[in-house]
């Protein structure tokens, strides 16, 4: 009897202690820092940093404002060249959409005040979207995209654009640029993967930004070096010393890609990054899944440097 006890309270020890940490873990902040080399980059973006955010919920209930603006806050002063938001600024936005989507739009506003060019797709959640079962909000669209346009976020769906670098002006010619991709969203059916590569010049250097990581499987070999996702919040509740196991998979009928670099995903020359994102889903809380930034540092490949390959 006294060991069954041991062993119950034992246990009733560890699982508050993760109640604990799951609900501490959604303040703290996991930095990824990445050098990707990507093909054909042009000689000014070498060495140049891209970030990567995702998911900012702004709507739960309890929802993660504080951390929001604490990584608002570093991207100000860490001033990458770019920075990527990949869907999911609002979560259950129906019952003021306007409003949810202004408070949204507000939080990641010092980025542009900052001089930080800004891009962004819309996600599941920004049209009201939990499932594919539900219908799509377009009155949620509409609002979280006109109030994250008002603040100088550049909006994009199923289209492609030249980057340019803050100190440059205008962009240079195709050869020396750097391109976007970005993909809709998934779930609502809006994107179209194929097709928005395909107005790509064929050998650009370019960047794939999508929401849902599912619309990644749909490119064409080679066509996308680097994308990159979110929506998976990595699991959001991760099971620990497993190296990709979270209550996703157990919830989730397809195939589940929570977070990292994705092996053996998609054609053949194409990789994939998702990104943890910051907000929630469900229930305010993260266990071994903290909300990420993502830092890519861009390189040319050894052999268009003029340095010798390995």
């Amino acid at each position: 009897m006294v060991v069954l006890q041991t062993v119950v309270g034992i246990v009733l020890l560890v699982i508050v202690g993760v109640l604990a940490w799951s609900a501490i873990e959604p303040y703290t902040i996991d930095r990824q820092s990445l050098e990707v080399t990507l093909p054909h980059l042009p000689d000014a973006w070498d060495g140049r940093v891209v970030a990567v955010i995702a998911d900012t919920q702004v709507g739960m209930r309890l929802a993660n404002i504080s951390t929001i603006r604490r990584i608002v806050a570093e991207l100000v002063e860490r001033r990458p060249a770019v920075v990527l938001m990949a869907g999911d600024f609002v979560y259950e936005a129906q019952r003021d959409p306007e409003g949810i989507a202004r408070r949204s739009a507000e939080l990641l506003a010092p980025l542009v005040e900052a001089g930080l060019p800004v891009y962004a797709v819309l996600g599941n959640h920004d049209y009201a979207m939990p499932s594919r079962d539900v219908e799509p909000d377009e009155r949620v669209a509409e609002a979280v995209w006109e109030a994250a346009e008002g603040v100088g976020i550049r909006m994009l769906e199923n289209e492609t654009l030249p980057l340019t670098l803050p100190e440059d002006g205008e962009p240079r010619q195709e050869a020396e640029t750097l391109y976007l991709a970005a993909i809709g969203a998934h779930v609502p059916g809006r994107d179209r993967p194929v097709e928005t590569l395909a107005q790509l010049p064929a050998e650009a250097a370019r960047i794939v930004m999508m929401h849902h990581p599912d619309s990644f499987d749909a490119l064409s070999a080679s066509t996308a070096p680097l994308a990159v996702a979110g929506h998976t919040h990595g699991g959001q509740f991760r099971i620990p010393f497993t190296p990709q196991w979270t209550w996703m998979t157990f919830t989730e009928d397809d195939t589940v890609h929570p977070s990292g670099w994705i092996p053996d995903f998609g054609a053949e020359g194409n990789r994939l990054y998702v990104n943890r994102g910051i907000g929630f889903s469900v229930l305010p809380l993260r266990l071994n899944a903290p909300p990420e930034i993502t830092y890519l540092t861009l390189r040319k490949p050894a052999a268009e440097s003029g340095a010798s390959t390995p």
